[in-house]
């Protein structure tokens, strides 16, 4: 009972601490593939630790729920956290159906945002809440029917078991599904710009507006930790992370989250090169061949026998 209790608490702080090295992470590559020197991998600790020493301004028309909100929202993400099982260990709190229950805590962590922000009474924070629960109708759908499709595969709804076995053929179907979900969950571009202050293309941001302090520190960290968690979700949907050891299984899992944040910076890559036809091709390619190399040589590293079956039928069409 006491190693149960002190694992649980090794793992709450796993997903403490290191939630805010992933933004701080993704911004530095950020600015070092656009040319700058960017903020430091840590930023976000700091600005997580000035926060908390500073004061709270609330609305007039806000009530106990402007705080309640982002405190609640918190406790959803992170126990929603503590369900996903890391590699081949299980989760901090796995029992049968524990999938279900983190569907329904990042929809109240959801829910208690959007409720936050609505307090303020302010009709740009309104606008921002009625954009973001617009986009998770599709999102939930989404992450719903990979929910499914693991769960018809496994024969289970408990999460170590679903996430044990690799995703099959389907793997590349699952893996576009789970990181269009990563994309539109955690404020990323196409879906939103972390970094703007444009009405018309806030959606996360905006909701967030007018909270300061605490509050606002609370929020940040779980926008990290939430990250963190799809990241890690679809790294071991597609990856037979749960079959690996837990050397092997950290190292991948490692690998697999810097994959899943990726995207943004072909988006800068992208927006450096500009727009014309040349600059398009060498961006894509340059995304493409990196992403194809690297997803080659993870399938040799885990003997994935899908990829054997690819090369065998491109090899029999070269002959002919």
């Amino acid at each position: 009972m006491m190693m149960a209790v002190l694992e649980s608490l090794v793992r709450m702080l796993v997903w403490l601490l290191l939630a805010p090295l992933l933004p701080g992470i993704i911004n530095k590559v950020k600015a070092w593939v656009a040319g700058r020197r960017g903020p430091p991998v840590l930023q976000l600790y700091y600005d997580l630790a000035r926060l908390w020493q500073k004061s709270v301004v609330m609305s007039t028309l806000a009530s106990p729920g402007f705080i309640a909100g982002p405190a609640v929202a918190w406790v959803g993400v992170a126990g929603a956290a503590l369900l996903l099982p890391l590699g081949p260990s299980s989760g901090g709190l796995s029992f049968h159906g524990d999938v279900l229950l983190m569907v329904y805590l990042l929809a109240v962590a959801r829910f208690c945002t959007a409720w936050a922000a609505l307090e303020t009474g302010s009709a740009f924070e309104g606008m921002g809440a009625a954009r973001e629960v617009s986009y998770a109708v599709l999102a939930e759908v989404s992450l719903i029917t990979a929910v499914l499709t693991l769960a018809v595969q496994s024969g289970s709804v408990t999460l170590v078991t679903m996430l044990a076995p690799s995703a099959g053929p389907g793997a590349v179907l699952l893996a576009a599904g789970l990181f269009a979900v990563l994309l539109a969950e955690n404020s990323r571009v196409p879906f939103d710009d972390p970094n703007t202050h444009l009405e018309l293309t806030m959606i996360h941001e905006v909701m967030v507006l007018d909270h300061s302090g605490p509050p606002l520190a609370v929020i940040l960290h779980g926008a990290s930790m939430k990250l963190l968690l799809f990241a890690v979700l679809l790294t071991q949907a597609v990856l037979p992370v749960g079959q690996q050891t837990p050397f092997a299984a950290a190292a991948l899992l490692a690998a697999g989250v810097l994959a899943a944040v990726s995207y943004p910076i072909w988006r800068v890559l992208d927006e450096a090169l500009g727009r014309e036809f040349g600059a398009q091709l060498l961006s894509l390619g340059t995304a493409l061949a990196a992403g194809g190399a690297v997803y080659v040589v993870a399938c040799r590293v885990l003997r994935v026998h899908e990829l054997d079956a690819l090369l065998a039928l491109l090899g029999r069409l070269r002959r002919r």
